[in-house]
């Protein structure tokens, strides 16, 4: 089992990142996971940085450590050549440490640019489908051209390309998307998608965020987690949102009860271990700590001291 820390990009920012960062490889953590978002989830929260710029200064203050986007969408807000440079180059400064996690998106982050989300699901995978054969294609090296329904490639060439390529973990809900990826991204223990992307051949990593927040207490903790249930609930909740203050309301509904029943708070590691249990019985080999709690150096802490072991010792029940 790999541990890995969410650097959780609305809440924090730049520096703060890169300083958890490397806090989190002294704290044994096997790799770090960034969003790749315009915008917060709500607009208190205010902070986005540029999710590139924060890995590759991560890349330079660290050793060992895995660095992955947890996502990126490379269809809208980018072009799929943008991605493939982009991930090259991460490989190349960072290594080989570096693992591209890509998503279909939400209106929130990619209509920033203007020319429209994609409406329907299938549209959405469509275009994933094409930018990845993009990427794929410019990652054989050598000028590249591609036609395709949605999306273009015109005499394009990454000329930096790493000897070993990073694998491509594709966030999945459902068969269409598990079966895209060298590796699996998820938010929930979903085993039919772990068992889409195997019989589909897939024998890479299979990444997973877990919900869970410190403090001392389980109330402290559950009173800061509230907009990442929103986060987390974004594609089962309303994907078409175009601004943080949209999802505001949703986060007023959010109770303790709710998260405190979806979310491991507080500091008894027996429940951190439940919560984490499931996705490790679904299939996934790759635990994300999602850490929305208010003290980040509080759950390295607890990580380093307690947590880390129990979590990296699960196997399916």
């Amino acid at each position: 089992m790999r541990i890995g820390y969410n650097l959780a990009a609305e809440a924090f920012g730049r520096k703060e990142l890169v300083r958890q960062a490397v806090a989190a490889e002294q704290a044994g953590f096997d790799f770090v996971e960034i969003s790749d978002h315009f915008h917060p989830w709500l607009d208190n929260q205010g902070h986005s940085p540029f999710a590139w710029t924060v890995l590759g200064t991560i890349a330079a203050k660290t050793e060992r450590i895995g660095l992955a986007t947890g996502v990126t969408c490379p269809t809208v807000r980018y072009h799929p050549a943008i991605i493939a440079q982009a991930a090259a180059t991460l490989a190349l400064v960072s290594d080989g440490r570096f693992t591209l996690g890509v998503g279909a998106g939400e209106r929130l982050n990619e209509h920033v640019v203007g020319p429209g989300f994609p409406e329907t699901v299938p549209g959405r995978h469509e275009r994933l489908r094409e930018a990845l054969e993009i990427i794929r294609l410019l990652w054989r090296g050598g000028y590249r051209s591609y036609e395709g329904k949605h999306l273009t490639l015109a005499d394009a060439r990454v000329s930096d390309l790493p000897d070993e390529l990073p694998p491509i973990a594709v966030a999945a809900s459902g068969k269409a998307s598990a079966e895209l990826g060298d590796g699996l991204f998820a938010t929930e223990p979903k085993a039919h998608v772990v068992s889409h992307y195997t019989a589909a051949g897939g024998d890479g990593p299979r990444y997973a965020e877990v919900p869970m927040a410190w403090a001392e207490d389980p109330h402290t903790a559950a009173s800061g987690a509230g907009h990442v249930a929103v986060g987390a609930d974004r594609v089962e909740g309303d994907e078409r949102a175009a601004e943080p203050g949209e999802l505001r309301s949703a986060s007023a509904t959010v109770r303790e009860e709710d998260v405190l029943g979806k979310f491991a708070c507080g500091s008894d590691v027996d429940r951190y271990v439940e919560v984490a249990q499931p996705f490790a019985d679904a299939g996934f080999d790759h635990l994300v700590m999602q850490n929305a709690g208010p003290d980040p150096d509080g759950f390295l802490e607890f990580f380093q001291r307690e947590l880390g072991k129990r979590i990296r010792s699960l196997t399916p029940g």
